[in-house]
C-alpha cells in the first residue's frame, strides 16, 4: 500500500512539474516580425561597391567572350576565303577546328552566366552578413521570436503579404545598420517599402 502511494505521490509530483513547465512555456510571448532583405541590401552603403565590382567582373567576361568571337569570325573568313583552294583533308580539318571553337564559345556563355551568380553571391555575402547580424540584435532587444523576410526572391512571391505596421521592424534594422530610411514612396505600405507587391524581376 505505502508503494503504490508513494508511486501515486511521485506521479502527482511530476504531473505538477510538467504543467508548471507547460504554463512557464506558455507564458514567455510569441512576436513575429518581418522586414525586406532586399529593400535592406538596396540601402546599405556597402551595396553600391558590390554593383561596381560585378560590373568589372561582368565587363571582363564580356571581354573574353568578345575575343573569343573575334576569333572565330577571322578563322571563319579566312576559311571561306581559301575553302575552294584546300585540299579534303585540309578543309575538314579546318571545319573541325571551327566547330569545336563554337562549342568552346558555347561553354563559355554557359560556364560566365553560373560565374556571375557566383560572383555576385560572394561579394554580397559580407553586406548580408551585417544585415544578420543587426536582424539578431533588434530582435533581441525588441522581443521578436522570429523575423520573416517579407521578399521571398527573384520573380516569386513575398513570403509575407500583410502584417501590421509595429510588427515591421525595417526601420530598426536599418537604425541599427546606421543607415537614413527614405521618405515613403507611393508604392509602398504606410511607413516604408518592406511589404511590397509581387512583381517578376529581370
Amino acid at each position: 500500500k505505502n508503494h503504490k502511494m508513494k508511486i501515486k505521490h511521485i506521479l502527482l509530483l511530476s504531473g505538477g512539474l510538467f504543467l508548471a513547465a507547460v504554463a512557464n512555456a506558455q507564458v514567455k510571448p510569441f512576436r513575429l516580425g518581418y522586414t525586406n532583405v532586399d529593400y535592406l541590401i538596396s540601402l546599405h552603403p556597402d551595396s553600391k561597391k558590390v554593383d561596381n565590382d560585378l560590373k568589372a567582373y561582368r565587363g571582363q567576361l564580356d571581354k573574353e567572350a568578345e575575343a573569343l568571337g573575334k576569333e572565330f569570325r577571322e578563322k571563319y573568313e579566312s576559311y571561306e576565303k581559301g575553302r575552294n583552294m584546300m585540299s579534303e583533308p585540309v578543309r575538314a580539318s579546318k571545319e573541325k577546328e571551327l566547330m569545336e571553337l563554337q562549342e568552346r564559345i558555347q561553354e563559355f556563355q554557359k560556364n560566365a552566366e553560373v560565374d556571375l551568380q557566383k560572383k555576385q553571391v560572394e561579394l554580397l555575402q559580407p553586406v548580408l552578413d551585417k544585415i544578420q547580424k543587426a536582424i539578431d540584435a533588434v530582435a533581441d532587444e525588441n522581443g521578436f521570436t522570429y523575423v520573416l523576410n517579407s521578399d521571398a526572391g527573384y520573380g516569386t512571391t513575398p513570403v509575407l503579404l500583410h502584417g501590421p505596421e509595429k510588427d515591421n521592424v525595417t526601420e530598426l534594422v536599418l537604425k541599427k545598420l546606421g543607415i537614413t530610411p527614405p521618405p515613403p514612396s507611393t508604392g509602398a505600405s504606410k511607413s516604408n517599402p518592406s511589404i511590397q507587391k509581387a512583381a517578376p524581376k529581370k
